[in-house]
């Protein structure tokens, strides 16, 4: 299994609403492909700037998939990685 944290910080505030809604989307779309365990989305409330991306995908292969599906080459890559700066963060869950 393959857990992703990526953090996101938006560039210029004033486009903190088009971020969150072109994510909502990508969320939804990403929780529908094939060997997505779980995709969640998380908006601060202390820093609006910050986004956070929490992954759980099935194989290196899901994950594989996922970047090549719409979710995240017409929405995120598009419309979202302009906006942002990215921090991915593959992790092991503790037990």
């Amino acid at each position: 299994m393959i857990f992703l944290n990526v953090l996101l910080l938006v560039k210029d505030p004033s486009h903190v609403a088009e971020v969150r809604e072109h994510l909502s989307k990508a969320m939804r779309l990403s929780r529908r492909e094939p060997g997505c365990l779980r995709f969640d989305v998380y908006h601060s409330h202390q820093e609006l700037r910050r986004f956070v991306l929490i992954e759980h995908w099935a194989s290196q292969e899901a994950l594989d998939a996922h970047r090549l599906a719409e979710a995240y080459t017409t929405i995120y890559k598009t419309h979202v990685m302009p906006l942002i700066e990215r921090e991915g963060h593959p992790a092991t869950l503790l037990e």
